[in-house]
């Protein structure tokens, strides 16, 4: 899977992260629909985890991305805005 983190870049992950992340993922939706203020760490971890466990795609590589993550800097407002029914990352 190739997940595109806005701004930064698009990141490899196999299967293995790919589990790991989806519950990452459900600490981001627990912490939104909690308004809780530990939804920055929460997108901050996921993310963290896309960056050291993908292996980064080359820049001038024309890869289609399977998922859009938000920056960094995200508000609980953009993040609420992209959120689907199975959260950021499908599965």
């Amino acid at each position: 899977m190739i997940i595109r983190i806005s701004g930064e870049g698009q990141y490899e992950i196999d299967d293995a992260t790919l589990a790991r992340l989806n519950v990452l993922d459900a600490d981001v939706e627990a912490a939104l629909a909690a308004d809780d203020a530990e939804f920055a760490t929460a997108l901050a971890a996921l993310l963290a985890l896309v960056r050291e466990s993908g292996t980064e795609v080359a820049a001038d590589s024309l890869v289609e991305s399977d998922v859009i993550l938000p920056a960094a800097d995200a508000t609980a407002a953009d993040v609420r805005a992209v959120l689907r029914d199975d959260g950021l990352i499908p599965g």
